[in-house]
């Protein structure tokens, strides 16, 4: 579900689950954290990105429906948590290419890159609140992107916004017009990154990371975790598979 590739002085993680649109499971995402653990040491840069149609369509919420304790529901959001820390305790800069669409989990994925690349009529957001679930783990890593206005907005008005739009809020940093062109493009940007002094580009990671402490992560996480199982959930993601 997860496959690794190195071009160079870039590392390249991809999920691999495209006849599911990349949706994320707790074994993908622990795959996913092993992945980013054995980053090469020799590489300058890592690219992550999602084969077929879309980089990742979020959770695969059909696993919780025999889970009804929430069980499933929070170990998919510990392995978030700790997929998004691994990229951001990196010393290498971390280049996201989300192309089609980063819905949900796929798109608190994006709170792990530096840089991120979209496509202009890619879908993205955190329709969650809707099924009972809280997206506030996504809240510290969506603040580091594009602030404070922009996380807040984004968490409680949850539909789901373009690429274009994505670009002008922060979300995004780069808009292609086609998803097709998104990967090789995220793949120079990540070449061009590994190519700038590796120490200056740490030491400059390492402060960022001091100025946005990661307490607000861990307790973002249990904020979520806390609902997983609770009634709303219990209500509503059968409301949302019985309407697929």
């Amino acid at each position: 579900m997860i496959r690794t590739h190195v071009h160079g002085d870039v590392y390249e993680v991809v999920l691999a689950r495209a006849e599911k649109r990349n949706a994320l499971t707790p074994d993908m995402l622990g795959q996913l954290c092993t992945a980013i653990g054995e980053t090469p040491r020799e590489a300058g840069g890592l690219l992550l990105t999602g084969e077929g149609a879309v980089f990742c369509a979020g959770f695969d919420l059909s696993l919780c429906k025999d889970a009804p304790g929430g069980e499933v529901m929070r170990a998919l959001l510990e392995g978030l948590h700790r997929a998004i820390s691994a990229l951001r305790r990196l010393e290498i800069p971390v280049v996201v290419g989300a192309h089609g669409a980063a819905i949900a989990g796929g798109c608190a994925l994006l709170g792990g890159g530096d840089l991120v690349v979209t496509n202009s009529d890619a879908k993205l957001g955190y329709p969650v609140v809707r099924l009972g679930v809280s997206p506030a783990i996504s809240a510290p890593f969506l603040r580091r992107l594009a602030g404070d206005g922009v996380a807040r907005s984004r968490m409680l008005e949850n539909g789901l916004i373009s690429g274009r739009e994505a670009l002008v809020c922060g979300l995004a940093h780069e808009c292609l017009p086609a998803p097709d062109a998104v990967r090789d493009f995220a793949l120079e940007a990540a070449r061009m990154l590994a190519a700038k002094p590796r120490g200056a580009l740490a030491a400059t990671r390492r402060w960022l990371d001091e100025i946005s402490p990661i307490e607000l992560d861990v307790e973002a996480l249990h904020v979520s975790t806390a609902l997983a199982g609770g009634e709303e959930e219990r209500r509503l993601l059968p409301q949302a598979w019985a309407a697929r």
